[in-house]
């Protein structure tokens, strides 16, 4: 290993040779011209694409219908126990048959027994089908979204941003922030997809336009 070391810090030496000791690194700018400008249509059908690739489950529907589809998506799930944060809003739960359960500081084993969790988000980037919680308004702590086995998320247009740079520009990186890319998988040696192994299984989003 020494050598290697040696012969690739050699080469540096040569390549920084004629460089002037007072020179000094410059901050310089870079160009971002290449990244072009989405419409929110745009920008929604590039999600509901890298979410679908991701194979979580799409829906887009409207602000008026938003409680009602949220209960036709647990009751398709046949979700018995839903999780929700404090701070969700009322109208969302307000069609859902199943029994809402709040957070209030349930254990872990409370929310494993939960049939699914549901959520806001804080930003989603759509060029990677990425969803950002900062444990923000509508999204309560992180082990509500890790631990359950399905996951129904409530994003918002305003919400979707272009890509991951827009999205941090977006974000407190003091906050606890969790970034889901569809649900949770992983391959082993035989790259054989084994899904829930850090998180839900099943990841559901409706989008409201």
């Amino acid at each position: 290993m020494s050598g290697s070391r040696e012969r690739v810090l050699a080469r540096v030496r040569a390549a920084l040779a004629d460089v002037p000791r007072a020179e000094e690194p410059e901050d310089v700018a870079v160009p971002r011209g290449y990244a072009r400008a989405h419409t929110p249509v745009e920008l929604v059908e590039l999600l509901v694409d890298r979410l679908e690739d991701y194979k979580a489950l799409t829906r887009r529907v409207s602000e008026a219908d938003l409680p009602e589809e949220i209960a036709a998506a647990l009751a398709r799930r046949s979700v018995g126990r839903v999780v929700v944060p404090t701070d969700l809003p009322g109208e969302w739960t307000s069609r859902v048959d199943a029994a809402v359960l709040t957070d209030e500081a349930l254990d872990i084993a409370a929310l494993d027994a939960a049939d699914g969790v549901l959520t806001g988000c804080a930003v989603v980037a759509a060029e990677t089908g990425t969803i950002v919680l900062d444990a923000g308004p509508a999204q309560g702590r992180r082990a509500l979204t890790l631990v359950p086995d399905y996951h129904l998320c409530v994003v918002r247009v305003d919400q979707i941003v272009p890509d991951v740079p827009d999205a941090v520009s977006r974000l407190d990186p003091s906050r606890p922030l969790t970034w889901i890319s569809g649900p949770s998988a992983t391959s082993d040696i035989e790259l054989d997809r084994v899904e829930g192994v850090h998180g839900p299984r099943t990841l559901e989003v409706l989008i409201v336009e």
